[in-house]
């Protein structure tokens, strides 16, 4: 850099020369070749910590057309008496290449109902139509048998079918249990199969509950 005396400073090492022979003379120096390596280091050193930039997808805005419609249709099998449910969602205006999506929520993960650990929910989602869901029992899934789990699109008939089996011997009730019995203090509780006593009777002198006390007798003339 020149000056407005004329003279040509260093800005890297901070040096003034009296003319450009000088100048040059110095930049071939030991000292302003160190000074460059410094500055190089650091730069790459810079680099190499600053943050990569970050990539933003552009968020997909699709105006939604309505919920599809669909069909549920429960199975058993007497053989190995298990149960399963067979979804098929009808999709005719689908975008052009696309495919419809599944996937299983748990009853803590949605926000809509409180939480129920005795269901589960399945989501169906495929563009342009609004995503549904269907509350099934929390039963394991057998995802082994691969001849019943499956999911398979159609795309002539524009038909999304999946069919969920669940593992063997899951029948639980999904009626809540009856609140257990609450027994008063100081009654013996029940033996299984005999017959309960008679609750005891109140103590002398106290009216029994229900029944009010006799009135008083008139006094005798003396």
């Amino acid at each position: 850099m020149k000056n407005h005396l004329g003279q040509y400073e260093c800005r890297l090492c901070l040096t003034l020369h009296k003319n450009e022979g000088n100048y040059l003379a110095h930049t071939q120096g030991k000292r302003h070749q160190q000074n460059l390596a410094k500055r190089a280091a650091r730069e790459a050193v810079e680099q190499a910590v600053a943050p990569a930039p970050q990539r933003r997808v552009a968020v997909r805005r699709t105006v939604k057309i309505g919920r599809p419609g669909y069909k549920v249709t429960k199975q058993w099998d007497p053989e190995t008496e298990s149960r399963s449910l067979l979804f098929q969602i009808e999709y005719p205006e689908i975008e052009t290449g696309e495919r419809p999506r599944h996937r299983f929520m748990s009853a803590i993960e949605q926000k809509k109902e409180p939480t129920n650990w005795r269901y589960q929910y399945l989501l169906f989602a495929a563009e342009p139509y609004e995503t549904i869901c269907f509350k099934i029992p929390n039963w394991e899934v057998d995802k082994n048998k691969k001849d019943y789990f499956y999911n398979y699109w159609d795309p002539d008939a524009k038909v999304y079918s999946v069919q969920v089996p669940f593992k063997e011997g899951q029948r639980t009730s999904l009626v809540p249990p009856p609140p257990p019995r609450v027994i008063p203090p100081g009654v013996p509780p029940a033996i299984p199969g005999s017959i309960p006593l008679p609750p005891p009777p109140p103590p002398t002198g106290m009216p029994r509950a229900g029944i009010p006390p006799p009135p008083p007798r008139p006094a005798m003339p003396t």
